[in-house]
């Protein structure tokens, strides 16, 4: 509460503010600034007005009562969830009962068995194996799992996380004590929502919606449109995907198939197909991604990309815990340093939430510059959930944790190699949220590139490159399932919009899924389970930044396929001066000029146009690719 109200005291100065509405209205004053300077002082006083700073009396008194109570209640939001994940647990005993599970799972579930399940003799080959709702345990499950109950299980509990349907799914801790009581979430959704209405009704806005509207690109209009474009032109593909998975089940004789396969199977069945109709176990790549090499490519990428060389630094400052990495980034050619970043690389679920998440610790700013210096350096952290290492093994990566470093990198060097001094508009401050994914999404595309992946995919034991064989069948499986997955990222991002702009709270306690229910009619292919409460985990929405915002992930991916079209287009993939050249434009636009200008004009200043969906449809396979 205290951090809130200093936050809301800050935003709604009425000093501050008055005096940038009359910077602004001083045209000869405001023409001295420099664009940067502008667009900070325009960017603060609309910052200002959406924290309620135009606000009197009891208006402003309400205002400030929801910001504290939304606060408070994004973080019970969580720690709902993250109890939740925590409370589950599951032993297999027999070795039966793990078939299909592949080594590293079967390493980990081990590894979990000893430390949480107190199992001191537990191994990979006899287990007993216990096996939680962290990502890489209910991932490797959900695809891998011979084991039909077991799929069935962990997927009726991931989807039931802090809701009602989720008590019989709790385990009795190891350690004996009392049970914690968990938390239910769809009572904090509808509230959530309730107060997020009467705010956008406090700040002259007809939606939440518009409120959040206010700091995108996009408006609403053109977001629905967007995702209306991708959703048509995914859902036959993910029609035709599906009808494939179950003939393949059912010439597999699956037992499921005559019955109908269910959601814990379809998953499991889809990797059966991926791997049957290229060849390619997800497990066959993991050998050759172990996190060191990964990380030293990744870095002669940026250097090769960027300009830049980044050193490890690890004990020249404090960390919160022994994996944690602290590096440095310097000027390859003069060696003057840029900035420096901690990597929070492996999951540890008994204290950190799920996924991957890049931050500021402090930005540029030449205002903030120590004494006798011209600039402060900004400084980022990077946190990842990837598999830590096992017994002797170094932590070896599945592609996916592989794309997701290199997205969490791409949002860094975004922080990090921003040239503007400005501090409120330097780096990732004040880039518009549905662009601030570029960068991130743009760096994905190279994990798919043969001359990338040849460095940083060496055998842990042998040291040998990622062979031609794999590299092929990695790229021709890209594809693979593109249809259901932005099906489902547009279910996701269509179902928040429809909540924070049309859905009027206070209509009974199952409203809100009932409005998700009506969407998924347009997104999904198979009904809901009965204890599908996804929103109750959703945390993106209710306990993250993207509220009315989701649809920034697609947003930013055409974006950043229309940016990574630049190099397909100038050949840059194939010629190193090319790949430096327009690497070294998009470095001294995307990530120089950050927030200092309007995001549609630091896209034009590279791609020399307004952005195109075809790049995204035409990567993706969605549309047929012109001879």
């Amino acid at each position: 509460p205290e951090v809130v109200t200093a936050s809301l005291r800050i935003g709604q100065s009425r000093p501050v503010y008055d005096a940038m509405v009359g910077l602004m209205e001083n045209e000869a004053a405001f023409r001295a600034l420099t664009p940067a300077q502008q667009r900070a002082v325009e960017c603060e006083v609309r910052d200002a007005k959406l924290s309620g700073v135009a606000l009197d009396g009891e208006q402003k008194e309400r205002y400030n009562e929801i910001a504290k109570e939304l606060s408070a209640l994004s973080t019970e939001f969580s720690n709902n969830v993250l109890d939740a994940t925590k409370a589950f647990e599951h032993l297999c005993v027999d070795k039966a009962d793990v078939a299909g599970l592949p080594r590293s799972a079967l390493e980990q579930a081990a590894q979990t068995a000893k430390t949480r399940g107190k199992h001191e003799n537990a191994t990979a080959e006899n287990g007993p194996w216990m096996f939680t709702l962290d990502a890489p345990s209910y991932m490797a499950v959900r695809s891998h799992a011979e084991n039909r109950a077991l799929r069935e299980k962990v997927y009726r509990a991931y989807l039931a996380r802090a809701s009602q349907f989720f008590e019989p799914f709790a385990s009795t801790p190891t350690d004996a004590s009392e049970p914690k009581k968990l938390g239910d979430n769809a009572p904090l959704i509808e509230r959530i929502l309730t107060l997020r209405q009467e705010k956008a009704a406090l700040l002259g806005y007809d939606n939440f919606a518009e409120v959040s509207m206010a700091k995108k690109m996009a408006t609403l209009a053109t977001a629905e449109s967007l995702l209306e474009d991708i959703r048509a032109k995914s859902f036959p593909a993910a029609e035709r995907e599906l009808e494939e998975i179950r003939a393949f089940a059912a010439e597999r004789g699956a037992p499921e198939a005559s019955t109908g396969l269910m959601q814990w199977d379809v998953g499991f069945w889809a990797e059966r197909l991926r791997e049957a109709k290229y060849e390619l176990k997800e497990e066959d790549l993991r050998p050759y991604f172990q996190l060191p090499a990964v990380i030293d490519g990744m870095f002669e990428l940026a250097e090769q990309l960027f300009g830049v060389k980044v050193e490890a630094a690890d004990g020249e400052v404090e960390v919160w815990h022994p994996d944690v990495r602290f590096f440095k980034v310097l000027d390859a050619q003069s060696g003057a340093p840029r900035a420096y970043f901690y990597l929070d690389p492996y999951t540890r679920p008994a204290e950190k939430r799920g996924g991957a998440w890049m931050d500021d610790v402090v930005g540029r700013s030449a205002a903030m510059a120590a004494p006798g210096a011209s600039v402060r350096l900004p400084t980022a952290h990077m946190v990842c959930n990837g598999t830590p290492p096992v017994g002797d093994k170094p932590s070896l990566m599945t592609h996916n944790e592989v794309t997701t470093l290199f997205h969490e990198f791409g949002h860094a060097l975004q922080h990090m190699l921003t040239t503007e001094d400005v501090g409120p508009v330097a780096g990732i401050n004040q880039v518009d949220w549905d662009a601030v994914e570029l960068p991130s999404q743009f760096m994905e595309n190279f994990c798919y590139d043969k001359k990338v992946l040849k460095k940083i995919g060496k055998h842990h034991e042998t040291g040998e490159p990622l062979p031609d064989d794999l590299f092929e069948k990695l790229v021709k499986s890209k594809n693979f399932g593109s249809g259901t997955r932005y099906l489902r990222q547009c279910h996701f991002a269509m179902t928040d919009l429809e909540l924070h702009a049309r859905y009027k709270p206070g209509e009974g306690a199952d409203a809100v899924f009932a409005a998700e229910a009506k969407i998924a009619t347009k997104t999904m292919l198979m009904p809901a389970i009965k204890e599908d409460r996804f929103l109750c985990g959703f945390g993106h929405i209710f306990a993250g930044g993207y509220s009315a915002g989701y649809y920034s992930y697609l947003w930013a991916e055409v974006l950043s396929a229309d940016a990574f079209g630049a190099f397909e287009e100038a050949g840059a993939l194939e010629d190193e001066k090319t790949l430096s050249a327009t690497g070294g434009k998009f470095a001294g636009t995307v990530l120089a000029m950050g927030g200092g200008a309007a995001p549609m004009e630091v896209f034009k200043a590279f791609r020399g146009r307004e952005p195109s969906v075809d790049a995204l449809l035409r990567h993706n396979g969605l549309v047929a690719t012109t001879a």
